[in-house]
Formats: structure tokens, sequence, C-alpha cells
């Protein structure tokens, strides 16, 4: 048997011999059986050093010299249009070839039935189609030439833009395309609700508050911007537009969505009696909040629907354009626009620190050395982002120190757990310890990301405990995104960095966490990816962290995540997976091969001791082989998730980082005599005491 399996392996070290290969490797279940078999390598060792160098010197050519790393974060066809409608809104005029420009992109991702997808080569959806083919017109579009034509004829057949979500519906009632009654209740007087209320703002999710208390502005006014007859999109409507009243419809046996929607239509009657005074105090506390979160220059939450609504809401309250506050959000909006050859577009963020910590590790990995310049001005630059004031998330803990790090250039109210922990991590393998400035800084975000953790032991973005799933039903949530419950790869990830830091299973909150991984991990043995698509994402995160904690990789339910990556391999040696896995999971870990995937499928197998197995090495492979000359991979498919099922991300570092990160690790673990949890875990350098 040994004998037949050297001989297969031989004849795949060749590369020739891969082309229409299995992608189901059933040598992986003789190499269990056989673990002192050698395994020949599929590539010389040129190669890999050869990629890793291109990729590594290719990084140190694009960072800033302010020591950041940020690549362009695109999401669908919505952002751009819904800028472009902002525009019109805030009676802004766009310049001529702008227009051309974003007509451009819209154009090229229409899709030949005529609707716009959620991502590249998904499927069409109707409310990115209404919002792409509203603003298509804004820009001078007849809905008379061909593409107009098919677009019109997709929403149509799907019940017209009167089957279109929430949001697009409060978009066409600010253009006055649909009435006010057909958006959800939400009046303004939410501010004024107490802690125990059922509904309150601190019991929703970061993104939902910034977005939702701007918008309760808008609704008490319900501001109508005008348009002329051939402007607006009536002809999208199957009846008369301006006879809607109720587009959100009783569900049998939905129990909580109708008692909710019950009591929408309650506050929509009451709205006209609701007293004077309490309006207007709950207007007043609305713009206060919505102010103090404009202070910085990242605009409010850094997001751009959260960015939109707020100077909406300033525009209909009355202050001029040129108030500080209205011209700082305006700008933190136009600092959004990516041009790229004809085209333009809008983001829905930016990533700086994301994208830096995550470019510093994967050059550390690739064999950058710690006190190279390069390292040491990330370092430099992450130290100056990190955020020492309170934040939102006080509500839930009021005592706990501030020290976090945020995803954007400027976010100060909303630090998290995902970017905070992975910073750290790279701060710490660029040796930030060495100084003694540093070490304190360091503590404290540890501090703070172990306070953040939740009753059940995982670990939300944003907030403790944010997980009143009931909120989900109500009218306003259709996106089922409304919170920010605890998930497996944040819970992954901080295992990971207090594993680096010296802790074990013992530590109480490593303890709580691993309980909460394995309620969390599915039957096939993955873990769901919340952040990023889906399993494959989920899963390397745990084994990241599973791996550094130092687990026995023996243990039944990693064993059942090792062979669940492995089965999910492709003829073409890499892996990926579709962002359709969050509608139908039975496709989880099926998909077109990517880059950023393929590597992640690898740190999550190398980390639980598979490095010289055959999937690893077809991996390995994979990577070699899709890099270019530039040292470059391309990748057009999205693997980031904004909210799973609804809304999703290309991050255009991701194919660039990570498969340098897997390659440098990949090397380090085969050529290393010392094992990643001797080289990079501390010792308890540093005190960490915490009322936890």
């Amino acid at each position: 048997m040994k004998q037949r399996i050297r001989t297969a392996l031989r004849v795949l070290a060749n590369p020739k011999n891969w082309s229409g290969y299995p992608s189901k490797l059933h040598l992986t279940r003789y190499e269990e059986k056989d673990a002192d078999l050698p395994v020949t390598p599929l590539f010389a060792v040129e190669r890999l050093n050869e990629a890793i160098r291109k990729a590594r010197d290719r990084f140190l050519t694009i960072q800033n010299e302010k020591g950041y790393w940020v690549f362009d974060l695109e999401a669908d066809t919505t952002i751009p249009s819904e800028y472009i409608l902002l525009q019109r809104f805030l009676g802004r005029e766009i310049p001529e070839d702008l227009k051309r420009r974003f007509a451009t992109y819209l154009r090229n991702r229409q899709l030949e039935n005529g609707g716009w997808p959620l991502y590249y080569e998904g499927e069409a959806n109707i409310s990115a189609s209404v919002k792409s083919y509203f603003a298509l017109k804004q820009l001078g579009d007849s809905p008379d030439v061909s593409h107009m034509v098919r677009a019109k004829g997709y929403i149509l057949k799907q019940g017209g833009a009167a089957e279109a979500n929430v949001f697009t519906r409060i978009l066409l009632a600010l253009f006055g395309q649909v009435p006010w009654e057909t958006t959800p209740a939400m009046p303004v007087e939410i501010m004024l609700l107490p802690q125990w209320f059922f509904f309150h703002l601190y019991k929703i999710s970061y993104w939902s508050r910034t977005v939702i208390v701007p918008l309760l502005i808008l609704y008490v006014n319900r501001p109508v911007c005008r348009l002329k007859p051939d402007e607006g999109v009536s002809e999208l409507f199957l009846s008369p537009a301006n006879e809607l009243r109720h587009l959100d419809h009783f569900i049998p046996g939905s129990f909580f969505k109708n008692c909710f929607l019950m009591l929408d239509r309650f506050l929509k009657k009451a709205d006209p009696l609701m007293p004077h005074v309490v309006r207007k105090k709950a207007l007043k506390r609305a713009e206060a909040w919505t102010l103090e979160r404009m202070k910085g220059e990242g605009g409010i939450g850094a997001i751009f629907p959260a960015m939109a609504n707020a100077v909406m809401a300033l525009k209909v309250l009355g202050y001029p354009a040129s108030h500080p506050d209205f011209v700082r959000g305006t700008q933190a909006i136009e600092d959004l626009l990516v041009h790229q050859g004809d085209e333009s577009y809008c983001q829905p963020c930016l990533s700086p620190i994301w994208d830096t910590c995550l470019s510093l590790s994967a050059v550390l990995e690739g064999g950058l050395d710690a006190d190279h310049k390069a390292a040491q001005w990330a370092v430099d630059w992450l130290f100056e982002q990190l955020i020492l004031v309170p934040g939102d998330w006080v509500y839930r803990a009021p005592d706990l120190e501030p020290a976090g790090w945020a995803f954007q250039f400027e976010n100060t109210f909303y630090p998290d757990v995902d970017d905070t922990p992975m910073v750290l991590m790279a701060l710490l393998r660029a040796g930030a310890l060495k100084k003694a400035a540093h070490r304190d800084k360091i503590a404290k975000a540890v501090k703070w990301v172990i306070g953040m953790q939740s009753s059940n032991g995982g670990w939300g973005a944003f907030d403790i405990d944010n997980n009143y799933l009931y909120l989900n039903d109500i009218p306003f949530a259709d996106h089922g995104a409304l919170l920010d419950p605890g998930t497996s790869d944040l819970t992954g990830r901080c295992i990971e960095l207090l594993a680096m830091l010296g802790y074990g299973s013992d530590f109480s909150p490593i303890s709580r966490a691993l309980d909460f991984l394995k309620r969390e991990q599915e039957d096939c043995g993955a873990w769901f990816g919340r952040w990023g698509v889906n399993y494959i994402y989920g899963t390397w995160s745990v084994l990241k962290g599973l791996g550094r904690l130092g687990e026995d990789p023996a243990q039944p339910y990693i064993r059942r995540a090792v062979q669940w990556l492995k089965s999910c391999q492709n003829s073409d040696n890499g892996w990926g997976e579709t962002c359709y896995s969050y509608t139908d999971p039975s496709l989880a870990g099926n998909g077109k091969s990517t880059p950023s995937q393929t590597a992640w499928a690898l740190l999550g197998l190398m980390s639980a001791g598979e490095v010289n197995s055959v999937a690893v090495q077809r991996g390995i492979h994979y990577l070699i082989n899709q890099q270019d000359n530039r040292g470059k991979w391309d990748e057009k498919l999205y693997t980031g998730t904004g909210f799973p099922s609804v809304f999703y991300l290309r991050y255009h570092g991701y194919g660039q980082f990570f498969p340098l990160w897997a390659l440098g690790e990949y090397r380090r673990l085969r050529t290393d005599k010392i094992t990643l949890q001797e080289k990079m875990t501390l010792k308890h350098p540093i005190d960490l005491s915490h009322p936890v």
C-alpha cells in the first residue's frame, strides 16, 4: 500500500499531471493511516521563495509614506447609486466627467437579464436593480435605450419596485416616488425610550444605530426632493405608486413578525397624536446624538449609509452647506470615491487599519525583518490610531478602560473586536513589546478585548451581548442584520491573541470561548463566517486560534473541521466558496477557487498540523501558479461580508496579503525547527491583570 501511495505522490509532484484531477483527493485518508510517509514537494523551493519575494517586495512599493496600507473596498452598485441620488437631494451638481464615469461603472455591472447583482457573478437583485436604474436616469440615461428597457423588464417581472427592500423604499420616498406611509414606522420618540424597554438604541448594533438616528430626523420631517415627471421611476411599478400604502404583510406562523407589524400600523395611526413637546425633545436628542458623532473627519460611523443620512438630516434641519459639521460630513463622503480607468464608484467605507495590520503580518511572515523601516513605519502609524476615549460600547461596560482600534482612518466611537486583536497580533510579530512605551498600550488594548467578551463566551464586533434576536423581526429590519451577536470568527481570533500572549485553555476567557465554539460548530465540522465568505473564513479563524492555543489537533471536533476543509478542495487545487452559502448552507465550501479563500483554508489546515499534507501542498501549488509576474493575484469574486445574504464586499487587498501570508507561513513551518507555538508565543511578558 505504501509503495502505491509513494508512486502516486511522485506523479502528483509533476505539475503537468494536475489538469483535471478530481476535487476530492482520496489520498488524504491514507496519509492519516501512514503518518510516517514522506511527502514529495509539488514545486521547487526556488519557485516558492520567488513568489514570496515578489509579493513582499511589491507591498513595500505600495506602502503609504505615513506607514499604512489601504486598498479599495468595493460593494455592489447600490452604494454608487445612492451617492448619485444623494447629490441630487443635497442640490449638488455632479461634474459631467464624473457622471460619465459613474454611468460606465453602473452599465458595466448590469447582467444580461437586465438586473444588477449584489456581488460579482451573483444573481440579479431587485433592490440593487431599482437603485441602479434610478441613478442612471439621474445621470441622463433615457428609459428607451436598450439597457434601461432590459432593466425595467427585469424589475417588473419581479413584481415591480414595490417589492424592493425597506432601504430602497425609504430612498424612493425621499424623492416622492412612493408615499412615506409605505415605509416602516420609525418615531423619533425612540430616542426617549428607557433602557428596560424591548427596543432601545443600545440593543441594536453600531451600524444600525448610526443609520437609524439621523433617519429618525428625516422621518419626522418626511422631506421630498421633487423631480420632473421624466426623472422619476413610475414606470417601475405595476400599480400607481402614489396609491401604495402597506407593503409589509402578515406572515402566517410568524408570531413576532406579525406582532411587530401590528405595532407598526398602530404607530402610524398614532403618529399625529404624539404630543408636540415630547416630539421636540426627542428630535433635539436625535440631533445632538448625530452631531456628537459627526465631529471626526471620518463621518458618523465612518460608513456611507450613516454619513448620507446624517448630511440629509442636517439639510432638513436647516443647517447651511457652509456649516462645519455639514462640510466635514460631505467631505467624508467625497473621500470614499474611487477612480479607476474610465469608471468611478463610491466605497461603503475605508479600511486602512484592517489593511495595514494584515499587510504587516503578511510581509513579516514573508520574511521581512521586524526592524525593517517599513515594518516600523506601520507599527508607529498603528499606535497613532489607538483609540483611548470611550465610545458607544461603554453602555455595556461602563468601567472598562478604553483602548482599541477601529476599521477606518477615523471612527472614534466605534473601535471593534475584529481589528483590535488583529492589530495587536501584528504588533507582537513586529516586536512592539521591545519598547517600554508600547507595552502599556498593548496591555490596555488586550484588557479591553477581554472586557468585551459576551456572557455566552463569544465576542461580537462592537458591543457586548448585542443579541436581542427578536428585534430582527421588526419591519425596518427586513435585511435581518440589526444586531451584533458573538460569532465564531471573532471568537477564534480573540483566542489566538490570548494564546499568543501565553495564556492557556485554563484561562477563564479562553475556556468560556472554547465552550462557545464547540456549541457553534456545524454538523459538517465547519464554523460559520460572519465577516468573510463564509464557512471557509469561519473555520480558518477558529483553527488558527486553536492551533495557537496548542489544542491537540487529534481531538474529534478539530479533525472534523480539518476533514471538512480537505473535502472542499477543488480540482484546480484551490478553495472557494460562493456567497450563496449564506442562503443555502448546503453550498458551504463550494465555489470557484479564489486566492484569499485558498489562503484561509491553508492557514487553517497548517494551524491544525497539516503542513505536510497533500491538500496543503496542492493549495500552495495553486497560489504559486496563480501569481502574476508583478507578484499579484487576480481576484474578482467577493469574499468579504457586510451583512450575510444582503451586502457583500470585495476587499481589493484580500487577494494580495492573505496569499503572501499563507506562502510565508508554509515556508517557515517547513523549514524552521522551532515550532509556531515556540516562536510566536510570549510567556506573560506584560501584566494583564483585569477585573473579569
